[in-house]
């Protein structure tokens, strides 16, 4: 699978040369060309994504300090594949998302989609940019407008982008059965007349309503039972199927990452750590911070109990963050390279890359 592919515009440096954007570019050069809209080319580049916060305090609340939620984050989605992002709380991996949909503007960073420069000249615009992508959040409830039915809450959004209202509504009455809702028993409900599930399958329909081709899931299931959790991983599994669609899958789970992901990618303190295949990631991670989640994944064998903590301490304070590699002070491993010099994400095997010193000693 293409992982990093073409991640510098300019092509890639000379073999041996580290990116500027934190990247070694000598393994990846030689991935193949990506013809643009063809099926090898990513849906999705990102590309040094960085958004910094700023904390006012002192004299007149200046703007002294900056909050690093997003700092030089570059990927690739490929079409058709599920991507996760996992990592702790605080890690960036929802501030990730809201740039990539332009919820909030970045400070630094590109978005290419399928060949097209994003927002950029001569590129695609953000109106065209913004039907091929949709985000269905956490919160099912404060997604969805208390003053529509769910079928007008559907059916807004095409009606906004041309559709006639009687076209809208059929387009949103079809979605609204696909997801498993009945339009005749549920289309005239409020969002306090549902469940959290049902409400969840609103947001999925009305995500869909525009026809996107990737959707991205911030933590799309963590509030539902895991009864209702299972069937709306089932109800995602059958619609990407269905309708070609590519997933930026963000969570906590990874039970559910591992059963719904085709990537995982691994992010600490506002970076990316990690990033390879499900199966290699979860049979043989690469990076300390890798292993540290998964050995706090809870077994399902009652007589394999976990002694003590896998991880100690909080994450360092994002706006001084540590020298060298992020994690140094919470990793066992960390010896005096890590605090001078800042690891690059480089390929340990094909398509898993990692940021660690000792994974890449020569």
């Amino acid at each position: 699978m293409n992982d990093l592919n073409n991640l510098d515009r300019d092509g890639p440096l000379p073999s041996g040369t580290a990116s500027p954007r934190g990247i070694d570019d000598s393994r990846l050069s030689a991935r193949g060309s990506l013809d643009r809209g063809g099926p090898a080319q990513p849906l999705l580049m990102v590309r040094n994504l960085r958004k910094y916060f700023p904390v006012r305090g002192g004299l007149f609340a200046r703007n002294s300090q900056q909050v690093r939620a997003v700092d030089g984050v570059s990927f690739n989605v490929a079409k058709g594949e599920t991507l996760a992002i996992v990592g702790e709380s605080g890690c960036g991996k929802s501030t990730t998302a809201r740039l990539i949909a332009r919820l909030m503007a970045p400070d630094e960073g590109e978005l290419v989609f399928d060949g097209d420069g994003v927002g950029q000249f001569g590129g695609m615009a953000l109106k065209e940019f913004r039907r091929n992508l949709q985000m269905v959040f956490q919160d099912s409830y404060a997604s969805l407008n208390p003053r529509m039915t769910m079928l007008e809450t559907v059916a807004y959004g095409p009606q906004v982008h041309g559709a006639s209202k009687a076209d809208a509504l059929a387009r949103a009455a079809a979605l609204l059965a696909r997801v498993g809702l009945a339009p005749e028993q549920f289309g005239n409900r409020y969002p306090h007349e549902l469940s959290g599930g049902q409400r969840q399958r609103v947001n999925i329909a009305r995500a869909l309503a525009f026809e996107p081709r990737l959707l991205i899931l911030d933590e799309a299931v963590a509030a539902l039972d895991k009864s209702v959790q299972a069937q709306v991983l089932n109800l995602l599994q059958e619609l990407k199927t269905e309708r070609h669609l590519t997933y930026l899958f963000i969570s906590h789970d990874l039970h559910v990452v591992h059963y719904l992901a085709d990537r995982v990618m691994v992010m600490y303190l506002g970076q990316v750590v990690e990033i390879g295949p499900v199966g290699a990631l979860y049979t043989a991670p690469r990076h300390p911070y890798t292993k540290a989640l998964l050995s706090a994944v809870p077994s399902m064998d009652p007589a394999k109990r976990t002694e003590r903590s896998p991880l100690a301490g909080d994450p360092p304070n994002p706006i001084n963050p540590p020298s060298g590699c992020r994690f140094r002070d919470r990793c066992p491993l960390a010896h005096p390279r890590c605090a001078a010099e800042v690891p690059l994400l480089r390929e340990a095997s094909d398509g898993h890359f990692s940021a660690c010193h000792l994974e890449h000693l020569p």
